[in-house]
Parts: structure tokens; sequence; C-alpha cells
């Protein structure tokens, strides 16, 4: 990031949102069109495509999917649609699938969530699916557009309404190498950003399952026996960052955790799972290192934002959180310094909090600036 950009946010401690019915509040104010399988996921984009702030999460699952696998397909699923982003979801379905559009759909109205269903064989086929996901769309982005954001200006706000502040984000984070530049220059960094995150009460979850994978000792001692039970499996899973893993175990604990800081570790959780909003602290999320499945996951999870480090300049965003990109790599920021949101060889704790509040109070990221919108969800075990 050049310093002109960087100076147009230093000295932010505040930021507006879009409240939900839920009490929380969101960053974004998108609907989401979500498929709960494969076989619907072009009708679901394109309804996405001719419904202006709409976003769609296509993927490869819900079909042919068993056991953990499926299960963990569907919690994923209503754990993007309840992230505090998302102003309310359509499920679209085909109608013959593993993972049922009508029940994702039936989890999320549990969750006192804004919800449309509807699928490709009930509706008279993809042309009448699409119109009537459209329609949904409309239909939940005008209760959206009334939904408007939290003023951000001390001047204004009462003391019932104060300005949303660092404590009030869950921050997503996850570092998807272990370079020696990423270690000498963003690990100290993120760490500081990640214990002033839960000093003043917000959340922080970080992916990562192959780094505590790697070292079972140090992981029980952390979270104890039962809590590191449910990650050091994550070695044997499939579609894992097993580079990581690897450079993990050669490391040691303290090289592959360090941006964790000395912030408390409140315990793990499993991927797609929602993170509760009570307290602070650390939760270690049971996700990859793969950007993209980390994303996803920490999403579902509610985070607002996803904080990624990157030795490699990967520039992978996200249909439903802002993902901002650091790296402390000299050869990667000369190479695409227009995909990295932060240089962390020259940036200090303050410079980031402010990026980060800037972002949450609607600046786009240099992925989101891009149109960058990735999108995967990780695999729990093999399906046929």
């Amino acid at each position: 990031m050049t310093e002109n950009r960087l100076s147009n946010r230093i000295g932010r401690d505040s930021f507006a949102g879009y409240p939900r019915p839920d009490g929380r509040l969101g960053i974004r104010n998108r609907v989401l069109v979500l498929p709960s399988v494969i076989c619907s996921h072009v009708v679901a984009e394109e309804i996405a495509a001719r419904s202006p702030g709409a976003v769609a999460a296509p993927h490869d699952h819900g079909c042919g999917q068993l056991g953990a696998d499926a299960e963990q397909t569907e919690r994923t699923l209503v754990g993007l649609a309840g992230n505090p982003n998302v102003a309310g979801t359509v499920v679209v379905g085909l109608g013959c699938e593993t993972v049922r559009s009508d029940v994702v759909a039936a989890a999320v109205e549990e969750r006192g969530l804004p919800v449309r269903e509807l699928t490709i064989q009930d509706t008279g086929g993809t042309d009448a699916c699409a119109d009537r996901g459209v329609a949904a769309v409309a239909d939940l982005r005008e209760s959206a557009a009334a939904q408007e954001p939290a003023e951000a200006d001390d001047s204004t706000t009462t003391a019932d309404e104060p300005a949303a502040t660092l404590g009030d984000l869950t921050v997503g984070v996850v570092v998807d190498d272990l370079a020696d530049s990423t270690r000498r220059h963003a690990h100290p960094l993120v760490a500081e950003l990640v214990e002033r995150v839960a000093a003043a009460g917000g959340r922080v979850i970080v992916a990562g399952n192959e780094r505590f994978a790697a070292h079972p000792d140090e992981t029980r001692a952390l979270v104890g026996d039962a809590a590191a039970d449910r990650l050091l499996d994550a070695a044997d899973r499939p579609a894992r960052a097993t580079r990581v893993g690897t450079e993990a175990a050669t490391q040691g604990f303290e090289a592959a955790t360090g941006f964790i800081g000395d912030a408390p570790v409140a315990g793990i959780a499993a991927y797609g799972e929602r993170v509760g909003d009570e307290g602070g602290g650390v939760t270690i999320l049971d996700a990859p290192s793969r950007v993209e499945e980390a994303a996803t996951g920490l999403a579902a999870a509610g985070a607002h934002l996803v904080l990624h480090v990157t030795g490699q300049g990967t520039p992978a965003g996200h249909p439903i959180v802002p993902v901002v990109k650091l790296s402390g790599d000299a050869d990667t920021l000369a190479a695409v310094p227009d995909d990295i949101d932060l240089d962390a060889r020259e940036a200090d704790a303050d410079d980031l909090e402010s990026l980060l509040l800037a972002v949450a109070d609607g600046d786009r990221t240099c992925a989101e600036q891009h149109g960058l919108t990735e999108f995967a969800i990780a695999r729990a075990g093999p399906s046929t």
C-alpha cells in the first residue's frame, strides 16, 4: 500500500455498521444467494448477477457426500447465512440433493434470520428458478435497505448507541506460509493487533489447523486435552495445506503460531461452527491454511473480515467478508503492489488497526476493488 492510501486511514478509531435483527452489527450489507448443491450453483450465480447488492457462493459440494462430510457442508452453509455481513439469504437447491435447500433454510430461519428458499425442480426449471430467485433477492434487498448504518460520529451518537470500535469486531486471521519474511515482519505486527482486539473485548478467530497438529504437546498445553483432540487429526484429512504442516514441524511451535501473540485462547471451533459473541480472546478454527477454504470457515464462524498474511501474494478474496492482504515479502510487494493492502515491513500496529477499522467502515480492500470472490469449502473426509 502506498503512503497516500494509508494516510487516508490513519487515526480511525470507530466505524459504522448495519444492525441485524439478532443485535449483531455487519460491516457489509449483502444478500447471499446460496446454492445447497453443485447442481444449482449456475442458477445461483445468475440470480446474483441479475441482482444489485447480491453475491453468490458457488461450490462443488452437496451431492454424494456422506456422514461428517455432508454434515460439515450443511453446517458451513448455515453458518455463512448467519454471518453479520449478510442481510438475507436465498437458498437455491435442485430438489434431490444430499444437502437439501429446505433443511438449510429451516436452520437459518431458526436463528431468526431473513431467508427464502426455492428449488429448480419445484419452480419449473432453470429459467423460472432464476426469475423467482431475482424476485426473492429484491424482496430481501428492500428489507436490507431499511437497515441504515449505525452512526459512528461521536457528535450524533447517544449514550444508548455508541460508536462501534475495535472491540465490536470479530477478526479472522489466516497465514498461508511460514517464509522468513512472514515470520520476521508480519507475525509481530499481527500478534500485537490480535492482542489489541482481545483486550478491547473483540474476538479473533485463527485458521491453520496444520500448525497445531504438527505440535501436539504444545497444543495440549495451550487449550487442554479435550479441545486439542479436535485438531490433532488434521494431518490425516484430505485437502490440507501439507506444506505448511511440514514447515511448522520443522520450525517449531512458536515460529508456526507466533502471530497469535499472548492473547488468551478461548478454545477450538469446528469448521462451519459459529463462534459465540460473548467475551473476547482467540478461538482456533479447525480450518486449513489454504486461504479460500480458511476464509469460508472464518466467515461461517462469524468473522466480519479476514486478515490474510501472505508471503506469496495470493490475491484471493471472498464473496461475504472483506479480505485484507498483509505481506512482508519484498519480492511479492514489488511484483503485485496493487494486490496487497499493507506492507508489513513499513507498518506498525496503529497502521494495521486503522486499516481494519477503515475497511469495517466501508473502505474496499484490494481484493474487493478487483472483484475477487473466491470460494471453497473444506472437506471433512472422503465421500463417494
